[in-house]
């Protein structure tokens, strides 16, 4: 008893001294920064750097969020009920199957913590969405990297690195930042050659803007599988981005296991009732996808016409590499824009320092897009 005694004082005065400290590997992430949204002398500057719906949102949305404040007093749906049944009807999907989160990330997050302990890791891309690595080092999991040396998903390198530890393969399809795409076949010969208890998550995010025949959606293929998660999000195409929703659908046993670390209320009721309108309103997402289909190809051609290196995309941005050389580089056209009040994505943190990632604007957007490059490379003698 006075062993005790004696040595309390001593332990909350080292607990005291040192104050909490995070669990290993926590202070070593890097943490997400989004695409720029202020340019200095402008109070409401073009914003293309987060690939957000230059249209907005449905007004069908807009309308059923406005409504939703006489109800701000009250929870939201813990399961989302309503939004899990329309989303349901409208992929031909089992509702209890569908799992919804604060926007996608907040599943990515979830896939990692119920499935990854000290020692396991998961695979992605080299050039992979930042939230992945995110989720995985939060879950004490290492994180590799499989190299995509033509700015794609590289199958044979992801399967070069997944091992016995290997608890999730993150894949986005098409990818950001790059705007690339796999094949059907190529995401069936990925899934096939994976052991069984590693999950494939299939991100979706841009799947409203795929154009590409050969491409794979994802639902149809976790449909009948006991590893794969497809994930979507309303925050594209339908233009919700500010509200944060996101669903993913999966075999009963893995809905079930994210459902019990899942943050209770974790979409809120607002959110909710915009998403079920917006899901509801086919005109407004025909028109943002008629959008990125007539400006994406026209785009991507002038900026070709300028000299650059422009990928090929399925998404609703273009990605634009710049030479290495003074005056025309990637961070010299990302200053030229922002001094004329237009953001777009530099690519430095996804380690493409030669790269600037363009959210497809209105025809006009565009069109001031490419006269300002076209200035800035004539005047450094680029330009055809």
């Amino acid at each position: 008893m006075s062993d005790t005694l004696d040595r309390a004082p001593k332990l909350a005065s080292r607990v005291t001294d040192a104050g909490p400290r995070p669990k290993p590997g926590i202070l070593d992430i890097a943490p997400y920064v989004g695409g720029k949204a202020k340019a200095e002398g402008f109070a409401h500057p073009l914003k293309l750097s987060s690939n957000e719906n230059i249209l907005g949102c449905s007004p069908q949305a807009r309308a059923a969020y406005t409504e939703a404040a006489d109800k701000l007093n009250i929870y939201p749906d813990g399961r989302s009920d309503g939004l899990r049944a329309a989303i349901a009807q409208r992929f031909a999907l089992e509702p209890e199957r569908l799992i919804f989160g604060c926007g996608s990330d907040e599943i990515f997050t979830l896939l990692a913590q119920v499935y990854c302990e000290p020692g396991d890791n998961v695979v992605q891309g080299q050039y992979g969405f930042l939230a992945y690595r995110i989720a995985g080092r939060a879950a004490q999991a290492e994180v590799r990297f499989a190299p995509e040396p033509q700015l794609k998903l590289d199958v044979d390198e992801v399967l070069r690195r997944v091992d016995d530890r290997t608890r999730v393969v993150f894949v986005a399809n098409p990818a950001n930042p790059t705007g690339t795409w796999n094949t059907r076949a190529e995401i069936a010969r990925l899934h096939r050659s994976l052991p069984p208890g590693v999950i494939l998550c299939l991100d979706g995010a841009y799947a409203e803007f795929v154009e590409a025949p050969d491409w794979c959606d994802g639902l149809g293929m976790a449909r009948g599988a006991r590893n794969i998660i497809a994930t979507r999000t309303f925050s594209k195409a339908y233009g919700l981005a500010g509200l944060r929703v996101g669903w993913g659908y999966a075999p009963a046993a893995v809905i079930d296991a994210l459902d019990r670390i899942r943050a209770p209320f974790n979409v809120n009721l607002p959110a909710q009732h915009a998403a079920l309108a917006a899901l509801d309103d086919d005109a407004f997402l025909d028109r943002s996808r008629a959008l990125v289909a007539e400006e994406r190809p026209r785009l991507a051609s002038a900026l070709e016409r300028l000299g650059l290196a422009v990928t090929p995309s399925q998404a609703n941005f273009v990605l634009a590499r710049f030479p290495p050389e003074p005056g025309r580089t990637a961070a010299a056209a990302e200053a030229a824009l922002a001094a004329q009040g237009v953001l777009v994505r530099g690519l430095k943190g996804y380690g493409i320092g030669d790269g600037l990632r363009i959210t497809i604007g209105l025809a006009e957007h565009n069109t001031q897009v490419i006269d300002i490059l076209t200035a800035l490379l004539a005047a450094t003698g680029r330009a055809a």
